[in-house]
């Protein structure tokens, strides 16, 4: 007994000596852990790559000092030891690279009351870090959502729980994220042009955030596997999931969702925002297979740019997925060029979708008013809709009039009352179906080289130069028609649109060679000078965005121009001409209003001033159809812009079809191109 008693002296020594080094270090009053400076020597000096955070002390007040400290400490895995207390921290910690954090079961993070201030104070930030690890089987990460509604927080949508910005190789497996100010995860970018790269999101749980359970700003090979995002509610969008580049530089790459659950979000489940992105962006390339989205405004939302050069190429597909129970469509798609992105549904189930709004359908498309291009370019293969309400599975809502659906392809089966329908969708079913798509479609008028435009009246004289009242928004174009050698001078004056801000105008002056010859920005109305080193059209780009530019003067002739073909006019009256070339049999214009009290009055005449035909009040799209008797001469025409009798005249879009998107305030400014 004696020698047995012996031995086990020296050995609870050892262990005691043990537990020492290895505990979370010494309880004291009201639940503190004293820092263990021996074990925090050690990880210093390299002899433990493992750490425990409570090493570094532990306060329940606010433990934010000692959760940095055990992530900066250099240690390649850091367990964040559960203390039978929340880690509440102050302020955002900062994640370092080449590192592993380990969240033991039962862990929470928990922003502290009153702190996290800043509209952009993350609870997690991560920026141009790589091969980080976050490990949280049954641990929460949470903020104070409600708190950040009201005084003393400015109202802001930033305040991520996980922001991670411009890093590579990272992976994020079975945490809670919850309650933030912003967004659960947040993937953007801390470095123009460096996306997220080779991201694994994996049995993670983001629920009751602020803006976003997920926002995609910019990723490169992302895979997210078993994600729930749910009851995200707070400020638009509100949806489970966002894919939203703010820049064309930015770019959705390699991603793929598997058996991904979104679910009672007050946005959409699946939302594709991709304005930001255009032709000259990376391609998108989405794939979502096996996920669910359950109780959300609407299961899947993808809205893209409407013009070839403002549409971003790619695809994004879904392979067996579930829409269920959306509060809107189960699928909607809006303003998406039909030739650009493709999008494919697989084997998907749409069910009991807006159940309560009959007049809505399963799937949705839809453009806007200001639009001139066909929407589709979506393929159904094999896709099955349950709906017990008496209406088609497909509803089309053509705010900008006579657009086509193009490119709407594949099978979907319509299951109502145990009756199965099966339809193939092709043009003359979408014919059919939406019979407004019949407006009469003319080829797309295109202008060509810039140095071929030349003046209709070459000897017209403009000795006290020429002006205009039309204020065109967002964006502006004109030529101005110089010869070699001339100084030309123009005045453009830029106003706000109501209450809105004015930011600087961005102007560009461009050769008819396509030289750049003058870049500048500017306030109010101010007046600009260049001399012509080549004879033709030199081409002035406004960018003016909220606002509303207009040319108030110029000592040459000049044509307001539409390279996009859509002129975007607000509160404009008076005549404009244009010209129509010899050979051109027919031709189009077509007018829209833009909000339910906002129209316009345009009366369409010849050059004598002879009515050929007028529309008042247009709110929704109109198109006039002019067959010319006389087609084989050159012809002026006058549009005329009035007040309408009904609403007010504010916002309108006007496109000239098959003919030179070009209006002029005076006819002798006209331009033609050479050989018309």
């Amino acid at each position: 007994m004696k020698a047995t008693f012996a031995f086990a002296i020296p050995l609870l020594s050892l262990i005691s000596a043990t537990l020492l080094v290895f505990s979370s270090a010494l309880q004291v009053d009201q639940g503190k852990i004293a820092p263990n400076e021996r074990a925090i020597e050690e990880v210093k000096q390299g002899k433990r790559k493992v750490a425990y955070a409570s090493w570094w002390g532990f306060d329940p007040e606010d433990a934010t000092e000692a959760l940095q400290a055990a992530i900066d400490s250099g240690a390649t895995k850091v367990i964040v030891d559960n203390t039978g207390r929340p880690w509440v921290v102050s302020r955002t910690i900062h994640l370092s690279s080449n590192q592993e954090i380990v969240f033991e079961k039962g862990v929470i993070v928990e922003a502290k009351q009153g702190a996290f201030l800043g509209k952009g104070d993350c609870l997690f930030l991560a920026a141009l870090q790589s091969n980080i690890t976050l490990i949280g089987y049954g641990a929460t990460l949470r903020m104070r959502k409600l708190d950040y509604t009201k005084p003393p927080y400015e109202k802001a949508e930033w305040r991520h729980v996980l922001s991670i910005r411009s890093c590579e190789n990272v992976r994020v497996y079975g945490l809670t994220l919850a309650s933030s100010g912003g967004d659960g995860i947040y993937l953007g970018v801390a470095k123009r042009g460096i996306p997220c790269r080779n991201i694994h999101i994996k049995d993670v749980v983001c629920i009751d955030n602020y803006r976003q359970g997920i926002s995609v700003i910019s990723a490169e090979n992302l895979l997210m596997e078993n994600v729930v995002m749910r009851d995200t509610g707070g400020t638009p969008p509100m949806a489970g999931i966002d894919f939203e580049p703010n820049e064309p530089t930015e770019r959705l790459s390699n991603i793929v969702m598997r058996n991904c659950v979104s679910q009672n979000n007050a946005g959409d489940g699946f939302a594709f925002y991709l304005h930001n992105l255009n032709a000259t962006s990376h391609p998108v390339s989405i794939r979502l297979e096996g996920c669910k989205a359950i109780g959300n405004r609407r299961s899947v939302s993808i809205s893209a740019g409407n013009s070839k050069d403002a549409a971003v190429e790619g695809f994004i597909e879904f392979v067996d997925c579930v829409f269920e129970g959306s509060e809107g469509a189960g699928i909607y798609i809006a303003q998406k060029f039909a030739q650009s992105l493709k999008v494919r549904f697989v084997k998907c189930k749409v069910n009991k979708a807006a159940t309560k709004q009959p007049t809505q359908a399963p799937i949705v498309f839809a453009n806007a008013r200001g639009n001139f291009e066909p929407i589709g370019g979506v393929e159904f293969v094999d896709c099955v809709v349950s709906d017990e309400i008496e209406r088609l599975p497909i509803a089309y809502l053509d705010f900008a009039g006579g657009l086509e659906l193009n490119e709407v392809v594949g099978t979907i089966t319509l299951m109502r009352g145990g009756r199965k329908s099966e339809y193939k969708l092709t043009r003359d079913l979408l014919n059919q179906w939406f019979p407004s798509q019949k407006f009469k479609v003319f080829p797309p008028f295109v202008s060509g080289d810039l140095t071929k435009f030349e003046p209709l009246f070459p000897k017209a004289q403009f000795p006290h130069g020429i002006s205009s009242n039309a204020r065109l928004r967002s964006r502006a174009e004109f030529l101005v028609w110089a010869q070699k050698g001339e100084q030309v001078s123009f005045t453009l004056s830029v106003q706000p649109v109501g209450s809105a801000v004015v930011q600087p105008a961005n102007v560009k002056v461009i050769a008819p060679s396509g030289k750049t010859v003058e870049a500048k920005e500017f306030h109010g109305e101010v007046r600009n000078e260049f001399v012509a080193n080549e004879t033709g059209a030199y081409r002035i780009v406004c960018e003016v965005g909220r606002a509303t530019v207009t040319m108030k003067s110029c000592t040459h002739r000049f044509c307001m121009f539409a390279s996009d073909s859509v002129f975007h006019f607000l509160g404009t009256i008076g005549k404009f001409y244009f010209f129509v070339p010899s050979g051109v049999r027919e031709f189009g214009i077509k007018v829209s209003g833009d909000s339910d009290a906002e129209r316009v009055r345009v009366i369409v005449c010849d050059e004598r001033g002879q009515v050929l035909d007028e529309k008042d009040n247009i709110l929704h799209a109109h198109q006039f159809v002019i067959t010319r008797e006389k087609f084989e001469q050159d012809e002026i025409f006058v549009l005329r812009f009035e007040r309408p009798s009904v609403g007010v005249l504010e916002d309108f879009y006007v496109q000239l079809q098959g003919i030179p998107p070009l209006l002029a305030p005076v006819k002798e400014a006209l331009l033609k191109l050479s050989g018309q």
